[in-house]
């Protein structure tokens, strides 16, 4: 019976049409053979799928310069298929498993998640699942610290070190060289990230071992809002410290209701921290009638509406999805402040938390 390739990463990008200059989201699945896409997440059947074999991966890709994150994958006959991601460390994290899905194929081996246990031999009674809950115990487990390296600011991060020295303590090893094999099987199987060029490169095979004991190598869990931003001096920390909570953009929009699909305006406040959309009643009032969580989305431009009549003002709707799979619609009255919304919600999302 043949073997079902085995789902290696998945997840909301935004995808260059083949035929014409438009980019829609679609629900992307990395598989050990080849990259699916979907229409929608709860499609069963896929619109598309490109083979790895023979295939090469181009990032980052400046094809588009007006758009950031993009990433390109040319297939065997030579065809180009271009993809976006939401944020930076989004598109690494899929550029980085692509090529690995690549190279397995050239070299006639297995994708190393599905052998990892074999390969540095854990007991089979180690749970990593549980175990990464436990190091995500907001009192016992590993602290997220704000970190600084090149220049650059990591937040909700923590070292490689810290890992390591949080596993003895906690008696789930013996040793640190036993705390490296576990270190190791927990960021091949995507319970931890690298942060910043020492870890990645480590993740990318380029040293002894995936994971480092090291308190210059920066890790940090896939769920944790992390994020990382440029800084030339500590006053720029400082800075962006004072602002938290800073109105970035707002103005009043039409929203498509979820459940009777009917519009109504609604007046949308963007923040910079924490990063969230929320929306008032324009006729008044303090308190929200809900929020849009920002962290994680992917948000463009759309030509037509699913399962809806347009409103009076054609175009210039766009959509946002959530990391949690919600869909979003709003219009806005021009092109020109429907590309101010979806510049300004892209920013807040890779920055916020």
């Amino acid at each position: 019976m043949e073997r079902e390739p085995m789902r290696i990463r998945e997840g909301y990008l935004v995808k260059k049409g083949s035929m014409f200059n438009t980019w829609k989201p679609m629900w992307v699945v990395l598989l050990e053979d080849g990259i699916e896409f979907y229409k929608r997440k709860s499609d069963n059947s896929p619109k598309g799928m490109v083979p790895l074999k023979g295939s090469t991966i181009n990032s980052p890709c400046q094809d588009f310069g007006k758009r950031t994150f993009v990433f390109k994958l040319t297939a065997a006959k030579q065809q180009d298929h271009f993809f976006q991601a939401a944020y930076l460390e989004e598109r690494d994290a899929w550029v980085r498993d692509i090529k690995k899905a690549i190279q397995c194929i050239d070299g006639g081996q297995r994708f190393a998640r599905k052998s990892t246990r074999k390969s540095i031999r854990l007991p089979e009674t180690i749970n990593l699942s549980a175990l990464y809950l436990s190091m995500k115990d907001p009192e016992k487990g590993i602290k997220e610290l704000k970190l600084e390296k090149d220049k650059k600011v990591f937040n909700h991060c923590f070292t490689g070190t810290s890992v390591i020295d949080w596993l003895v303590s906690s008696n789930s090893i013996r040793n640190r060289k036993e705390g490296l094999m576990l270190a190791s099987s927990l960021l091949s199987e995507g319970y931890l990230q690298p942060a910043g060029d020492t870890s990645k490169a480590a993740a990318e095979g380029l040293s002894d071992t995936p994971f480092l004991d090291l308190s210059d190598a920066y890790y940090y869990f896939p769920d944790s809002g992390f994020y990382c931003e440029g800084n030339s001096s500590d006053d720029d920390v400082v800075l962006k410290e004072e602002f938290r909570g800073l109105v970035v953009k707002q103005g009043c929009l039409l929203k498509q209701g979820h459940r009777r699909k009917n519009w109504k305006v609604r007046k949308f406040v963007l923040r910079e921290d924490p990063a969230y959309l929320h929306y008032y009643d324009p006729a008044g009032g303090e308190d929200p009638l809900g929020a849009i969580h920002l962290r994680g989305c992917v948000v463009t431009a759309v030509e037509d509406m699913p399962d809806s009549k347009k409103c009076d003002v054609e175009n210039n709707l766009f959509e946002i999805i959530t990391a949690n799979d919600v869909h979003y619609y709003l219009q806005a009255a021009s092109s020109t402040e429907r590309t101010e919304w979806i510049k300004a919600i892209q920013a807040v999302s890779r920055t916020g938390k």
